[in-house]
């Protein structure tokens, strides 16, 4: 009988302790500060950079982008919001990470994700992004990303590869995410809230097939473990449930 009670106060220790690595959040470490530019270790060879976006609607707005590194290769996902702040950026990956810049990847066509394009022009880093987003930057007179694509690309990064994909409207027209499987990163951008979120600019928004969107990305990556929201706290898979319950229709 106690071999049996052992037994089993042995299976709920492990369960338990299961479900408590599920609902861990990421340990996260700082790297880098300044007054206008923070980056955050999130796994071994990925890291969020965090710029500030003054708005009239929703004050001084932190912005997420993310860096994937690789065999002295790294691909930056997302500018921050001005080129003087994108050159402190690339300063820091070329002196801390001694890495060469592959590409930088606007994930879609507001300021917070190709506000800094051009300095990164400048150092004459190729640039990619959804062709929506190519079309709209156009139209406004934004700076605009170098090559195309439409639905799903794959970017190499040293030995391995960060995926992109465009699974819908949601935050705006063109919003794409991206994915780092190595270490099983997912770069939601603005497509993806933080937990206990409002909905935040809906200004570009299609509210209707946002919860759609997030649910074909559910269920096309179905490995990550961290995810990267564009703005706000850092978390894992709730994240994905989180917006698509935001944004289903009542």
């Amino acid at each position: 009988m106690k071999i049996i009670q052992l037994f089993l106060l042995s299976v709920i220790w492990i369960v338990t302790l299961s479900c408590s690595a599920q609902n861990k959040k990421p340990e996260n470490k700082t790297v880098y500060q300044s007054e206008t530019l923070v980056i955050t270790q999130v796994s071994p060879n990925v890291y969020q950079h965090t710029s500030f976006l003054q708005t009239e609607s929703f004050g001084n707005v932190p912005c997420n982008g993310m860096i994937v590194h690789n065999n002295n290769e790294t691909v930056v996902f997302d500018t921050p919001v001005n080129d003087e702040i994108s050159e402190e950026l690339i300063q820091w990956i070329q002196n801390s990470l001694k890495s060469k810049i592959n590409a930088v990847v606007p994930t879609h066509f507001h300021d917070d994700c190709l506000g800094g394009l051009n300095a990164f022009h400048k150092h004459h880093i190729p640039s990619i992004a959804n062709s929506k987003t190519i079309e709209i930057a156009k139209e406004k007179k934004l700076p605009v990303p170098l090559k195309s694509f439409t639905n799903q690309e794959k970017i190499a990064v040293g030995n391995q590869f960060a995926e992109l994909y465009f699974f819908g409207e949601g935050h705006t027209k063109d919003n794409i995410v991206a994915y780092y499987p190595n270490e099983k990163v997912l770069f939601g951008g603005c497509l993806i809230k933080e937990l206990n979120a409002g909905k935040g600019n809906l200004a570009d928004a299609n509210e209707t097939a946002w919860s759609e969107t997030v649910n074909k990305l559910k269920s096309t990556i179905t490995d990550a473990e961290i995810v990267i929201p564009g703005h706000g706290v850092i978390g894992n898979t709730n994240l994905i449930d989180y917006t698509i319950k935001l944004f289903t229709q009542k």
